[in-house]
């Protein structure tokens, strides 16, 4: 008899086997293997006797332990997750909790009042609030204490039905409903825990927030092998070294902004080799090699919510080891080759045909294979748009280099033609980046009258530092062909960025062109 896969099976086994092992360190709260699996037998018996099979339940939180029991506990329940970015409008809850249906909202008490205007449409929506003081709504720890605690087997007939609806960051439209399954989600578990080599012993620190495709995967992945998983709320350079010598962080996944954060944090050598693995965009190679100088391990990795998410993975030959350490960096910034488990990924032209390893023809990254979402919800127009004879069109720009290794140069819609010529904003980005003063960078087109559009920098400079206009544009000319060079440079506090660490580079582009006919010249 073949048996459904799916990644609840991690959990069950890891309560029969590793009951009196830590797994959950949530500031002061911490909980045994045992422990976890009561919370989630309880969340899961709620959850049959409130919702019907394959209902949607929506959950609004911080990195927590509550969120991660949801993990387990809601589709354990028979019910489909729906994990809610905690940086959105009033608008995008209400949308998102009509469009998916969902019938129950568990939110922290913290985040009830993002979502409260969007609750007064709602009226008929059950909410259950994580530390309901003053909220006069049912308080979580009350209703979960109704549960039973006994175990019991999770319903699946079918490991393609519905696991997880994950929803866009929403950064050009309204959010899309990306529908994972339970073998999208537990194939990306144990690619994860391959690649990352993740083991016993390990302790895992959640800087991307749980609502990102439950991180990448780490939530089920890192409990399947019996690790400690331990959360954080808010991103700091100073509470992630504090809890990774307090916990003995070994691994970890974060946004390069994070990266960024923890090498320009003062901090002690780590106590245990760290594993970072990180994507959102391509990490600058002296960021890389600057890590790689404190035994801190960088595994860059690619890939998009509709792909359960990462398809590529950045791993350097053993050879490669011995090469000088900015080769070795460059190459890592790269997104790579296939993954073990992503099926086929390839660079093709409009017509279908593959690019040229050569490091210059430029194509679209398309991907088929097991972790490919089931569509989007409820909208098959767009669904049939992305998936096109079994191929996921990622809308990523991209050249193969001889050795296979795939590298983007950018989103189709961020490729910069100046004067005919196209310019890669990814390429002028890593070049401002080793600039000693600046911290953070991106770059976007904008209307030229002269040559159609230009590229123009927006610059977050490092504390203490001081940098000039003309010292930029001369540092760029010195390491750019000039038809790069950015023909306006703007310094601004910080970059406008999703809570999965993306640059939004929608809000620096558009009040440039909100009088254009095109959004493109």
């Amino acid at each position: 008899m073949i048996v459904p896969v799916s990644p609840l099976e991690f959990g069950r086994r890891a309560f029969k086997l590793y009951g009196s092992r830590l797994a959950v360190v949530d500031g002061p709260y911490r909980a045994t293997y045992t422990e976890l699996a009561e919370r989630v037998y309880r969340l899961a018996s709620q959850i049959q006797r409130s919702v019907g099979p394959g209902d949607r339940v929506a959950i609004l939180a911080p990195n927590s332990h509550e969120m991660l029991e949801a993990f387990y506990g809601v589709p354990w329940g028979g019910a489909v997750l729906v994990p809610l970015n905690t940086r959105l409008s009033a608008e995008d809850y209400a949308y998102i909790l009509n469009h998916s249906g969902s019938r129950l909202l568990i939110v922290d008490h913290r985040l009830l009042d993002l979502v409260s205007p969007a609750l007064d449409s709602l009226p008929e929506l059950p909410v259950v609030v994580v530390g309901a003081a003053g909220s006069g709504r049912a308080d979580y720890e009350a209703w979960l204490a109704e549960g039973d605690p006994t175990p019991h087997p999770y319903p699946l007939d079918d490991e393609n039905r519905m696991i997880t609806l994950n929803y866009t960051s929403g950064t050009t439209s309204r959010p899309k409903g990306v529908m994972l399954t339970h073998r999208n989600t537990f194939l990306n578990a144990l690619q994860f825990i391959i690649h990352l080599r993740l083991e016993m012993g390990d302790s895992y620190l959640h800087t991307l927030p749980m609502f990102h495709v439950n991180g990448w995967g780490d939530v089920w992945a890192v409990s399947a092998m019996g690790a400690v998983q331990v959360c954080l709320a808010r991103v700091e350079g100073e509470v992630m070294w504090h809890l990774i010598e307090q916990e003995r962080v070994s691994v970890l996944c974060g946004a390069p902004a994070v990266l960024n954060m923890l090498a320009s944090t003062p901090h002690a050598p780590p106590a245990r080799p760290l594993r970072i693995a990180t994507a959102g965009a391509p990490p600058p190679a002296s960021l890389i090699a600057r890590l790689a100088a404190e035994e801190i391990d960088i595994l860059h990795v690619y890939g998009l919510t509709e792909v359960s998410p990462w398809i590529t993975v950045s791993e350097v030959w053993p050879e490669e080891r011995r090469l000088p350490a900015a080769q070795r960096a460059a190459k890592m910034a790269c997104q790579g080759v296939e993954q073990l488990l992503a099926g086929e990924v390839k660079v093709v032209r409009p017509d279908g045909s593959p690019v040229r390893w050569d490091g210059q023809e430029l194509g679209e990254i398309v991907n088929r294979g097991n972790l490919v979402m089931e569509g989007y919800f409820q909208q098959p127009e767009a669904t049939a748009e992305a998936i096109s004879d079994g191929w996921f069109h990622t809308g990523d720009l991209a050249v193969v280099h001889p050795d296979g290794y795939i590298q983007i140069r950018d989103r189709a819609k961020d490729i910069i033609i100046s004067g005919g010529e196209n310019i890669s904003s990814v390429e002028v980005e890593d070049v401002l980046y080793r600039h000693p003063a600046i911290y953070e960078a991106a770059v976007v087109a904008v209307p030229d009258p002269k040559w159609g559009e230009t590229p123009k920098a927006f610059l977050v400079v490092k504390p203490g530092e001081t940098v000039s206009e003309d010292e930029i544009r001369q540092f760029c000319r010195e390491h750019l062909a000039h038809f790069k060079v950015p023909t306006s440079f703007e310094m601004i506090s910080g970059l406008p960025r999703t809570a999965s660490g993306k640059v939004q580079k929608y809000v620096l582009r558009q009040p440039y062109w909100a009088n254009q006919p095109n959004q493109v010249n």
